[in-house]
């Protein structure tokens, strides 16, 4: 019986297993693609960050609330007509508070994605800064998903740390029941050009 994905060469003499050739290409590919989808997500967290900058910086200007508020709503209205729901006044206010949580970009920990920061609002509704800083660091260095993110928040990994005298076995134990992150989570949510 004859093996599909063993071709000899003639020239040369050799066998050549096809099935070790694809697999090295299929990794570059894969290894390519998942460098796109992080590229494209940390120049629309950037995206995000700069019009939070703006809408912040906008009504800052202003002594009355509603000034603000009338500012996102016109804002959102065009954003939406050219590039779509992407841009809703909830949003907008979703980048403002981006914005007033990270007010410099080089502090914003880009390895995280967009969706780590506010799709699903995790980092955003801590409201500490040094347990922000926790779970940015943590996600970044065991590679969590925004729904393992969202999982260790809801866990209070963060209180049970900081009370323990035995910091790594709360580490190690959090990885307990890990949701593995996903590369399609990058763009789950497309983006909205």
């Amino acid at each position: 019986m004859e093996n599909k994905d063993l071709i000899i060469n003639a020239d040369k003499n050799k066998i050549v297993d096809i099935e070790i050739i694809y697999k090295d290409i299929k990794e570059k590919i894969l290894t390519a693609r998942s460098k796109m989808l992080k590229h494209i997500d940390t120049t629309m967290t950037e995206v995000y960050w700069y019009v939070g900058k703006i809408t912040y910086e906008l009504s800052e200007n202003s002594t009355k609330a509603s000034y603000g508020k009338k500012i996102i709503d016109a804002l959102s209205e065009k954003l939406i007509n050219e590039f779509g729901s992407g841009f809703s006044p909830v949003s907008i206010r979703r980048m403002r508070k981006f914005f007033e949580l990270y007010p410099i970009w080089s502090a914003v920990p880009t390895e995280l994605s967009w969706s780590h920061f506010l799709e699903l609002q995790e980092l955003i509704r801590v409201n500490r800064k040094e347990e922000r800083e926790f779970y940015e660091q943590e996600a970044i260095k065991s590679n969590w998903g925004y729904r393992e993110l969202g999982r260790q928040i809801n866990t209070k990994l963060y209180d049970r740390y900081l009370i323990s005298p035995d910091k790594d076995k709360i580490i190690e134990e959090s990885k307990k029941g890990l949701i593995e992150k996903q590369p399609e989570e990058l763009l789950k949510n497309p983006y909205i050009f």
